[in-house]
């Protein structure tokens, strides 16, 4: 695939730039320093269809391809990482489960609200003793004549309590191999006996809204079931995928952002009688991120065109999401090396890039696991 994007995508890029430069780059680092959840920003999102990429149009969503879906999010990181963390999970995680295994009629009672940002959407899957090893669910749903009761706790959860409704993954069946006992339910956030419990404190993304769950005799019907009994598992494993190609594009946009502000400063920043851009050093260092950036964009964009080819893209995915995240951990590196004292201090937003990029080398699987998942793909285990 060519790195050039089609016309449409291109203008779709600008549009969301030109949003983000006005609306996001301003504010980015008091929401940080605040560590609050802009709320204020959430219509604005929807009116751009920014929270409905890849709802279809008869749900009120733009229906959109992964492709553009990764823009969007690698623009909107290209300024403000939380940001884009909130486009990423609640159009890659919660509506894309519905979207997958939902009923007409859960379609049409949630996407809707979704794309409009009357409802952000979470999901939760993580757990405080289950992070890497995702089938490992404690939480359980109980059968009750028409209803099921969901006990549990959830941590990590974005949008867990800022969101409308959550996806819930629970255990419904212990007696058969843990990959198959699990359910996917759909939990408005406003139900009895579910809560925020903890918001947790965050070396970065810290204007995502990020916490624990406490599910407590949660009671939802049969009707709030998602998918197949027993059978959730294997849809997360799809979600987790696309959630992979857009967590590689947050950090391609991150890695992006950071470098823009290195050779803008090492343009203008003069030392022994000129631009420190005129260095060898530093020439090196933007010169490597640029050509590890531009590589980390090729994979995304190939992942991204792979997830929508009707065919298994999880290696594409891996792939993407581990060479994205660690060239852009690096290139954010280089860019405050290259700032120097300055990148070290609140004044650049170098700094706050570095600390957002370290949460793509972990969520939605750490690099180790996506070294497990392309080695898998080349020389299955037999045990």
């Amino acid at each position: 695939m060519e790195l050039e994007l089609p016309e449409s995508h291109r203008l779709l890029r600008q549009t969301v730039r030109d949003f983000c430069d006005k609306e996001v780059a301003p504010f980015a680092r008091k929401w940080d320093e605040e560590e609050r959840f802009p709320k204020e920003i959430v219509p604005r999102l929807a009116a751009l269809g920014l929270l409905g990429i890849r709802i279809p149009e008869a749900y009120g969503g733009s229906g959109l391809d992964t492709l553009a879906y990764a823009v969007v999010v690698e623009e909107c990181a290209r300024v403000d990482g939380s940001l884009a963390l909130t486009v990423a999970s609640h159009n890659g995680l919660g509506t894309s489960h519905i979207l997958r295994a939902g009923s007409d009629e859960q379609k049409q009672r949630y996407l809707p609200k979704a794309a409009s940002g009357e409802w952000l959407a979470a999901w939760a899957l993580t757990e405080p003793g289950s992070g890497s090893d995702s089938a490992a669910v404690q939480t359980v749903a109980t059968r009750d004549g028409d209803d099921w009761i969901i006990r549990g706790t959830k941590t990590f959860i974005t949008q867990g309590s800022v969101g409308g409704f959550c996806v819930v993954l629970a255990r419904t069946n212990k007696d058969v191999t843990p990959q198959r006992g699990i359910t996917a339910f759909i939990v408005d956030t406003g139900t009895p006996g579910f809560s925020a419990s903890r918001h947790l404190e965050k070396y970065g993304c810290r204007s995502s809204d990020t916490v624990e769950l406490t599910l407590e005799d949660v009671r939802v019907s049969d009707s709030q079931r998602l998918g197949e009994v027993d059978r959730g598992f294997r849809d997360t494993m799809n979600i987790l995928d696309r959630g992979r190609v857009s967590i590689a594009a947050m950090a391609l946009g991150l890695g992006r952002g950071a470098i823009e502000v290195a050779v803008k400063y090492a343009n203008e920043r003069q030392a022994f009688g000129k631009p420190i851009g005129r260095f060898d050093a530093v020439r090196s260092l933007l010169a490597t991120a640029r050509a590890e950036l531009d590589a980390a964009a090729m994979l995304v964009y190939h992942a991204s065109v792979a997830a929508d080819s009707g065919k298994p893209y999880s290696r594409e995915a891996a792939v993407a999401k581990l060479y994205a995240s660690e060239a852009a951990t690096r290139a954010c590196n280089a860019a405050l090396q290259v700032l120097g004292g300055y990148g070290y201090t609140r004044e650049f937003p170098v700094e706050r890039h570095l600390r957002d990029v370290k949460l793509c080398e972990i969520g939605e699987g750490t690099s180790q696991i996506q070294r497990m998942v392309i080695a898998r793909s080349l020389v299955p285990k037999t045990d």
